[in-house]
């Protein structure tokens, strides 16, 4: 810890300064969470059509995203153990300078057609999902254990205002850059990374004290040893926890079961006539269950307990699957279904993430966290990309069958839990 960051921790423990130091460190996050929401939302939108222009064929064009999210999943623990090491601000501030160097990379591979340049930058665009996601962690790293999960909420909240927001300023975004000789489906890519920079500059400047480092200098004694803040403590730390150990489960098995469904759902619907209005429109449904009511998951899981919530999460989820699974050539079945996946993704985010940070002791925290990140994002890659296979071969029923089993382990591991 540097000694302007122990000053800073310092000047945070007096208990009457306490509060306001909360609220002020999560409005910061909140804010850096609506920018790089947006970032990353205006960017992906045309992911894939950018791809595939670059590529020449269709049949690459799922290279972008998936890309993207092998990026996210790959920088979650370098970017953890450097949190664990230097606390949440240089962390962050480093993932969404990455994901800024990765949306430049992918404007410059536009302009001069290569493909493997434009694969690395979407997966240093990746960083800035990362970002995203270990914000919701450093909400929690101050919040009063009672109100975890509602700290963890109010973070993954913020994402809705980017997420709906990114989609409908690509188009304008693209046509603003083209004067430039940038490809119309690039132009969002240099939006976001001025969009990352300014995140960036956020939480440098505004984000102090540090929100971790202050957490270690309020707790015992015998917890600000640096001994235990490695990456492979944080593994050991999990592997000793039941708790910690569902935890991981919960995030891991809702975001897989939930971007297998969802990034099959358009093709599914395509099938059945719907237009690109109408899918779009059952995405932003989606995405609506997923980050708008994550407020109510987190005084669910607060209120009630965390295994509850994961509970009503593993319940949410089969519904889904059972509603969009059967939907046929309902459009509004599959809306429905999809608004139950998002609620059943957003119910396990937030009371699997609230368990985890509870589960797991103060010093391996943030590398638990960032395991925790590495393991759900390459679960849902790997389901994602099944995803595909299991619908060309067999049918959209038979990938939301699939999913829904990947629940029963999940519920089961839960009743354990609680029984032991």
């Amino acid at each position: 810890m540097s000694a302007t960051d122990r000053r800073d921790a310092a000047a945070s423990i007096a208990p009457d300064a306490m509060a306001a130091l909360r609220r002020r460190i999560s409005v910061v996050l909140i804010a850096s969470q609506i920018l790089g929401g947006l970032g990353v939302a205006t960017g992906i939108a045309l992911a894939a059509v950018l791809a595939q222009q670059v590529s020449g064929t269709e049949a690459l064009a799922g290279l972008a995203p998936t890309a993207t999210v092998a990026g996210t999943a790959l920088l979650s623990v370098p970017l953890a153990a450097l949190m664990t090491a230097r606390g949440r601000r240089p962390g962050l501030v480093l993932a969404y300078v990455i994901g800024a160097l990765g949306a430049g990379t992918v404007v410059v591979a536009a302009v001069v057609g290569s493909f493997p340049l434009l694969l690395v930058g979407m997966a240093g665009f990746g960083a800035a999902s990362s970002a995203n996601l270990q914000a919701r962690f450093a909400a929690a790293d101050l919040a009063e254990p009672q109100r975890r999960a509602r700290a963890i909420a109010n973070v993954v909240w913020a994402t809705t205002i980017g997420a709906v927001l990114g989609p409908n300023i690509a188009a304008p975004a693209g046509a603003s850059a083209s004067g430039f000789g940038i490809p119309l489906a690039a132009g969002p890519f240099l939006w976001a990374a001025g969009v990352f920079l300014v995140a960036a500059v956020l939480v440098l400047v505004l984000l102090r004290p540090d929100p971790l480092l202050t957490a270690r200098a309020l707790s015992p004694a015998d917890e600000q040893s640096p001994e235990g803040r490695s990456i492979r403590a944080g593994i050991a730390a999990v592997a000793a926890s039941p708790h910690a150990r569902l935890a991981l489960a919960t995030v891991a098995v809702s975001h897989t079961a939930m971007v297998a469904i969802m990034s099959m759902t358009p093709v599914d619907l395509g099938h059945h006539g719907a237009s690109i209005d109408l899918i779009g429109l059952v995405i932003s449904v989606h995405i609506a269950g997923m980050y708008a009511f994550s407020p109510v998951m987190g005084r669910l899981s607060d209120r009630f307990g965390r295994l509850s919530v994961i509970g009503l999460s593993v319940g949410l989820l089969a519904c889904a699957a059972l509603v969009a699974g059967t939907a046929g050539g309902s459009h509004a079945q599959s809306t429905a279904g999809l608004f139950l996946l998002g609620l059943g993704w957003s119910a396990g985010l937030v009371s699997g993430s609230a368990l985890l940070t509870d589960s797991v002791p103060g010093p391996a925290r943030a590398a638990a966290q960032g395991v925790s990140d590495l393991t759900m994002n390459t679960a849902a890659g790997l389901g994602g990309a099944a995803a595909g296979l299991v619908v060309a071969q067999a049918s959209y029923g038979w990938l939301n069958l699939i999913a829904a089993g990947l629940l029963l382990p999940l519920a089961a591991l839960a009743l354990f839990t609680r029984a032991r």
